[in-house]
């Protein structure tokens, strides 16, 4: 495994801050505890825009934003061409809890429903795209998108709900993550129905993603650990060892070849998940803070380097990350080191847009901004790399009689 420090900002470009969303709230609430930006997320579709503003509320806008309702750096980034048909306007969502966790997912089209229907009686007829957000109290609200109807009110969890994970396949599931240091499997066709309780975590969780093929699901929480399941069987596949703190994001690759977590020892580490072999290394750290001895935290590390949110870019090329030295970086793989940086203090999420060109970070005071992503036309190679690892484990492909050169290419051994 390589490691790779970024101590420098002399040979990367900043970002460009194109656009950010405000709260309409008192000043003063500002500087209360329960104004923070836990989550930011883009509908699968690409329509809609949420985040979770503080004090319970999330805001549910359409995507891209209205001019009157942002404050711009650049207008002509987000100009379009008009509201999709059938597109609503903004809503407020009260979730009566401070908000933690917040995702979208999308149900299954009519026909995978249909067919789902002749395995098990199926009680849910909604079809569409969903908002599930996680509270303080352990509750799960999903919600309808765009009308904000509640939909179901999962309780099981004894505290907090930091994350989920949807599972679209043809059913409809939802993993929730909790401090409680477990995770729970729904079925959604089934009006919310608990399918499973996973235990392996002995601290809090506070994260989970699935593949993109939705057979594997990784957790990470406290004590150090990142734990994969199988979604076929519900068991732990294996645990992966590397990070010295506690980890606190991670995410797949679109190809599902690769996945990405995050920590608080300043490290973002890129994994080969059906391997469990650790590629590559990425270390935060920042050069006023090495020679800061008040930066120190009590373990004797630098809290400025502590890493909040991993995110993958739609193409699988580059990575977010965002750091409590107050900057955001964006990594190249291929370069393996950041191309962009940007000044973000109290950062604590972030995720591109499906369909790239934007990448959303929220804050502490409950904002969220807007940050131009530059697009990379991907290689042939990467192309086709990307379409055989959305369909080939890592086993798979060192079956294949190809030369060892494209081996290790294929299985991201040289990127």
């Amino acid at each position: 495994m390589d490691e790779y420090t970024d101590c420098s900002r002399e040979t990367v470009a900043e970002s460009l801050l194109v656009a950010k969303l405000i709260p309409n709230r008192s000043r003063e609430l500002d500087c209360k505890s329960g104004c923070e930006t836990w989550g930011v997320a883009f509908s699968p579709d690409g329509l809609y825009f949420a985040w979770s503003q503080g004090h319970n509320i999330v805001r549910l806008v359409p995507w891209p934003l209205d001019d009157h309702k942002i404050s711009y750096k650049n207008k002509n980034h987000f100009k379009a061409d008009g509201r999709t048909k059938g597109q609503c306007g903004e809503k407020i969502i009260d979730c009566g809890q401070t908000v933690w966790g917040l995702s979208f997912g999308a149900s299954p089209s009519e026909s995978e429903s249909q067919s789902s229907q002749n395995q098990h009686k199926c009680n849910f007829q909604f079809s569409g795209t969903i908002l599930a957000t996680g509270l303080a109290n352990g509750e799960i609200k999903l919600w309808e998108v765009p009308t904000a109807h509640l939909l179901f009110n999962l309780k099981g969890h004894q505290s907090v709900v930091r994350c989920f994970a949807f599972i679209s396949n043809e059913n409809l599931m939802l993993v929730s993550a909790s401090r409680d240091t477990t995770l729970r499997v729904w079925d959604l066709k089934q009006d919310g129905k608990l399918l499973h309780i996973l235990n392996g975590h002995s601290h809090w969780v506070y994260c989970c993603a699935v593949s993109p093929d939705s057979s594997m699901l990784c957790s990470v929480g406290g004590g150090k650990t990142v734990l994969l399941w199988s979604m076929v069987s519900y068991t732990m596949i294996r645990k992966l060892e590397g990070h010295g703190g506690d980890v606190v994001s991670c995410e797949f690759s679109p190809d599902g070849a690769l996945l990405a977590t995050a920590s608080y020892d300043t490290h973002v580490i890129v994994w080969d998940p059906h391997t469990g072999e650790s590629l590559m290394k990425l270390r935060h750290c920042s050069p006023v803070a090495a020679l800061d001895v008040d930066a120190l935290d009590v373990d004797g590390g630098f809290s400025t380097g502590f890493v909040r949110a991993v995110s993958f870019s739609q193409e699988g090329l580059n990575v977010a990350s965002v750091a409590d030295d107050g900057l955001l970086r964006i990594w190249c793989l291929d370069l393996q080191r950041p191309i962009s940086v940007a000044p973000l203090a109290n950062g604590l999420c972030c995720t591109f847009s499906p369909h790239g060109g934007v990448l959303a970070t929220g804050t502490r005071d409950g904002h969220v901004k807007f940050w131009t992503v530059s697009r990379v036309l991907p290689t042939l190679q990467h192309i086709c790399r990307n379409a055989l690892r959305r369909v080939m484990s890592t086993h798979q492909v060192t079956f294949l009689p190809i030369p060892k050169k494209i081996k290790q290419f294929l299985v991201y051994k040289t990127f």
